[in-house]
């Protein structure tokens, strides 16, 4: 007797967690995941001096406003010294077409001084533009995300001096396994959710990696299949309510309640 009652039990047990198991399966687990920005990194073409800042971090810029100056002593005497050949090349091809139009002058040196002087001017050119560009300009509407160099300090050349982070730049990023690729496609909606968030945050996939960052055997077992991630980025729907860093939970169903919504309301 006791044998059937404890068989019973067993049984009833059984049902209650493949039940319990079935309804944790139909729900949305939600996955970790975090935010990330692809920064605009403005630099300078040579190596200097940062001479002057025009801005902080946090900031709020337009394209075209000026970001930073960096000294620009050895620009400006390059171009004064092209300048001056400049002038020495256009006196003589002055003196070469006087003489080319009096059948004193040979058409060769008046050839060769048109040639020097379109060299000089080039040269007055690129000296002009390498001084313009001792001055950093915003190449993008966005936010001062970091500022890598002071006012004195010397920044290399190609190095960033400041790094803007544009609204439209803000991605999610987040993996899921293997299993459940099939239920992912580009375009679709996730719900995305962090501390102290609006509860209406969303965001759309736009990336989902082809390999997977974790590289099992040839021969797969059902285990290692499991251990498969992929990883999947989303471009939030309002950019300016996430910070970079900051973690994240995603559910790849939209209309997901919050674990912290009470039952009741959940219906």
């Amino acid at each position: 007797m006791r044998s059937s009652q404890m068989m019973l039990r067993l049984a009833a047990a059984a049902m209650l967690a493949a039940g319990l198991a079935g309804c944790k399966d139909n729900r949305d687990p939600g996955y970790q995941g975090w935010v990330e920005a692809d920064m605009i990194f403005v630099s300078p073409d040579e190596a200097g001096r940062v001479t002057r800042l025009n801005v902080h971090e946090g900031d709020v810029v337009k394209v075209g406003d000026p970001l930073y100056s960096v000294d620009d002593d050895l620009q400006l005497a390059d171009l004064n010294q092209n300048k001056a050949t400049l002038a020495n090349a256009q006196q003589t091809y002055d003196r070469a077409a006087s003489l080319s139009k009096t059948g004193a002058g040979t058409q060769a040196s008046l050839d060769s001084a048109v040639s020097s002087l379109r060299v000089a001017e080039a040269r007055v050119v690129t000296s002009e533009t390498r001084l313009a560009r001792r001055r950093g300009f915003a190449p993008v509407a966005g936010t001062i995300q970091q500022i890598y160099f002071r006012e004195g300090e010397m920044v290399a050349a190609q190095r960033p001096v400041i790094s803007i982070m544009p609204p439209g730049n803000m991605k999610v990023r987040f993996y899921v396994p293997e299993t459940e690729l099939p239920r992912l496609a580009i375009g679709d909606e996730i719900r995305v959710t962090c501390d102290n968030c609006a509860a209406d945050l969303t965001a759309k996939i736009y990336f989902i990696a082809t390999s997977a960052e974790y590289t099992p055997p040839v021969i797969y077992s059902l285990d290692e299949r499991n251990k498969l991630v992929y990883l999947i980025q989303a471009r939030p729907s309002r950019p300016d309510a996430l910070r970079v860093g900051q973690p994240v939970s995603v559910y790849l169903n939209p209309k997901t309640p919050d674990n912290k919504t009470p039952m009741a309301d959940r219906r």
